[in-house]
């Protein structure tokens, strides 16, 4: 399984997610109940070398996610709904994360963590159909050894 792969996999496990019908790769339809993931790579965030010559990196993996869902224009209520299954949804990770229970990548054996923050109404059109969008991240090492 790819690491993206195990990502996508993970994500419908949050309980809610039972609303979302469909959920794809770098694309999401303007149909509300649709969501897409969207791997912006990995970020090197620190590598340091040891006297043999063995090197542990830092790395961050991000993602952008989006969801569509329902929400009529001055909708205060939908809204509120929409805006609460986000939130749900960045606890959740944090709970996941800090449980052990988000994917692993690294090869350390030390405490990695999943975090999803900056969840935001991304997009709303007059036909009443709203795209949220959250930046989803996991930090971990690697340790790559000199044979």
């Amino acid at each position: 399984m790819t690491d993206l792969e195990k990502v996508r996999e993970w994500i419908k496990t949050f309980p809610k997610f039972d609303g979302i019908s469909e959920f794809n790769v770098d694309y999401t339809d303007n149909i509300p109940a649709n969501g897409g993931i969207f791997p912006s790579g990995l970020v090197e965030i620190s590598r340091v070398e040891d006297v043999i010559g063995n090197v542990t990196v830092e790395n961050q993996y991000n993602f952008g996610l989006y969801y569509v869902f329902s929400k009529a224009p001055e909708d205060d209520i939908g809204a509120a709904l929409n805006a609460d299954w986000i939130m749900e949804f960045q606890q959740w990770v944090q709970e996941q994360s800090i449980l052990g229970k988000a994917p692993t990548f690294g090869n350390t054996g030390e405490k990695e963590k999943a975090s999803a923050q900056n969840g935001v109404l991304y997009d709303a059109d007059i036909e009443g159909v709203a795209t949220y969008m959250v930046q989803l991240s996991f930090n971990f090492k690697k340790k790559y050894e000199v044979k």
